[in-house]
């Protein structure tokens, strides 16, 4: 048997093959060098964040922080968004706000994507070649209310009330317009799609596709709704105030604290016709107990769950008539568990709690309403990678440069699983009136003493994940 060495061997063949591959692999990530990292390329959000989001569900916001420090796996929006909610847990509030602060800049840049439409188009075309995930992050209506929300925590905890205020006014406007703006980007894929030739069946995902539902607890965030109407009612922004609590009330009509204060507040406007209406449907609420002052109690409970991977196989049609099966892969919500907490006490009574927002449940309604946007992108995508397959396949006719594209496109096949991953599962809200002097308010081991004034209102702020709890208390002013 004759044994070629390289010094005899003809490498003319290996030569090309790896001019070829070269050439392959540079039309695939040149034009998405801006998000381009061997993390986005070969795995997902979800996996490259499992050691920060175990560290956050069992509460250890010192060790989430450091893990989150020097990343940049989400961008500039989902990073800090990410890094402002853990600092906020950790009790960094200057590394919060600052966090928060970056975020809120980056979305402005993004809103303005006319003016970026370059740098952006260039991650699009790498993202056709590779995976979403090298794409500019486009937050969920959802996320912006937190984000604005978080904003506004931020402010009120540094006693800056008008500054609370401002962010819950902007957070209802841009949830606005990020809701017109994913209306156009599904037009486009669709055409985008249309234009290709290609025809993916995009009813065979959706049918398996698990849906959230449509209930209105899915859409809007009651406790981004109830806190504005808090801080509007704090300033004496009745007007305000009475609009945020009735949005309240529709998604969620059985909560306790949003009908008191929804009748409250329609009784001191003087809107007859409603508040007849309002007694009618829930009752005379109990009145406030002369000299007695108010506390008012948000309690977060639990990290919303994380996007897991969905593969499955999506036909699509090319314009020769031909039909040819790829496997795709998608984000999705699987087996969504929610850790259980004891409710909060006072004065060694349980709280009384009811349900404000289900975070769960509006991040899985977000992803069913992105999903056919994303199957038609998915659709092109693997059209685009077919393509580059035969191109290799036409300039090396030994084979090895299509199965260098055929492995790469299986690697790089990732489903785009970032969102906001450490906002909490659900938030509660409790109130109750109280006589002044001293009180006492636990949860998971910590108590937190409270100066309760006649008269007087108070929000207290409370959020746990796993054994630790962060507390912390503002005065809101008269009881009127």
């Amino acid at each position: 048997m004759q044994i070629k060495t390289l010094k005899n061997m003809d490498v003319t063949p290996w030569r090309k093959v790896v001019k070829v591959s070269l050439a392959v692999f540079c039309s695939l990530t040149l034009n998405a060098c801006a998000n381009l990292s061997a993390g986005n390329l070969f795995s997902h959000y979800s996996a490259q964040n499992k050691d920060m989001y175990k560290d956050v569900t069992r509460g250890d916001y010192k060790s989430a922080e450091s893990e989150l420090a020097e990343s940049e796996v989400g961008g500039p929006i989902l990073s800090n968004m990410e890094k402002g909610r853990v600092s906020f847990l950790a009790e960094n509030y200057p590394n919060s706000f600052t966090s928060f602060q970056l975020s809120d800049k980056a979305v402005g840049v993004l809103s303005a994507r006319a003016t970026v439409s370059v740098s952006e188009g260039a991650n699009q075309i790498g993202s056709l070649a590779t995976n979403d995930n090298l794409t500019t992050y486009d937050p969920a209506d959802y996320e912006l209310g937190y984000l604005h929300l978080y904003l506004g925590l931020n402010y009120l905890q540094k006693n800056d009330l008008q500054g609370a205020l401002v962010e819950m006014r902007r957070a209802n406007q841009v949830q606005e317009r990020a809701k017109k703006r994913r209306e156009e980007e599904l037009k486009d894929a669709q055409q985008k799609m249309a234009n290709s030739g290609a025809k993916p069946n995009l009813g065979s995902i959706l049918s398996r596709y698990p849906d959230a539902g449509k209930t209105l607890q899915a859409v809007q965030n009651g406790y981004l709704l109830y806190l504005s109407a808090v801080l509007f009612e704090a300033d004496n922004q009745l007007n305000d105030a009475y609009i945020d609590y009735k949005r309240a009330l529709a998604v969620n009509p059985n909560n306790r604290e949003i009908i008191d204060s929804t009748i409250r507040v329609a009784k001191r406007l003087g809107m007859r016709q409603d508040l007849d209406s309002l007694i009618k449907q829930y009752g005379e609420p109990k009145p406030a107990p002369q000299g007695y002052g108010q506390i008012i109690v948000v309690d977060e409970r639990g990290v919303v769950a994380q996007r897991g991977n969905w593969r499955l196989s999506l036909p699509i049609w090319s314009s020769s008539g031909t039909t040819r099966f790829y496997s795709v892969a998608l984000p999705v919500y699987l087996n969504v568990k929610v850790q259980s907490f004891p409710p909060a006490m006072l004065d060694n009574q349980a709280l009384s709690a009811s349900i404000l927002a289900d975070t769960n449940l509006m991040a899985q309604n977000d992803l069913s309403e992105r999903i056919p946007a994303m199957v038609l992108k998915q659709g092109l995508r693997l059209y685009t990678k077919d393509q580059l397959r035969h191109q290799a396949n036409k300039a090396d006719d030994s084979g090895i440069s299509n199965a260098l594209v055929n492995i790469w496109n299986i690697v790089t096949e990732q489903p785009d699983t970032r969102s906001w991953q450490t906002l909490p599962a659900q938030v509660f809200s409790s109130s109750e009136y109280l006589t002044a002097g001293q009180h006492t308010i636990s949860a998971g081991g910590k108590q937190y003493a409270l100066d309760i004034k006649e008269n007087q209102r108070i929000f207290v702020w409370v959020s746990r994940q796993g054994n630790a709890v962060t507390m912390w208390h503002k005065q809101l002013g008269a009881i009127r």
